[in-house]
């Protein structure tokens, strides 16, 4: 198992990238949450399979058909809890 604390940043709000990454995440069988940043990026960890995490890493730097991504940043985290949520904006 792999899990990752990850950043995007680029015109990521305001384009459904949560929602997406919700079903992306939730379809792949990940585990983990997503959130709007006060900075205007998204912040999400997922924790799955080598191979599922990085597929879901290489989607997130596409993203929605709205989204421009300019950046995805991920390290190492701890697993968080089973189920993918999307979080209340930070």
């Amino acid at each position: 198992m792999k899990s990752v604390h990850v950043v995007i940043s680029g015109r990521v709000q305001g384009v459904w990238y949560r929602a997406w990454t919700e079903g992306e995440a939730a379809g792949r069988g990940l585990n983990g949450w997503v959130r709007n940043r006060s900075d205007g990026t998204v912040e999400a960890v997922f924790s799955g399979t080598e191979t599922e995490v990085a597929a879901m890493l290489d989607a997130c730097k596409t993203g929605p058909r709205l989204a421009s991504v300019k950046e995805v940043v991920f390290e190492p985290c701890d697993p968080p809890p089973q189920g993918f949520t999307k979080r209340p904006s930070e």
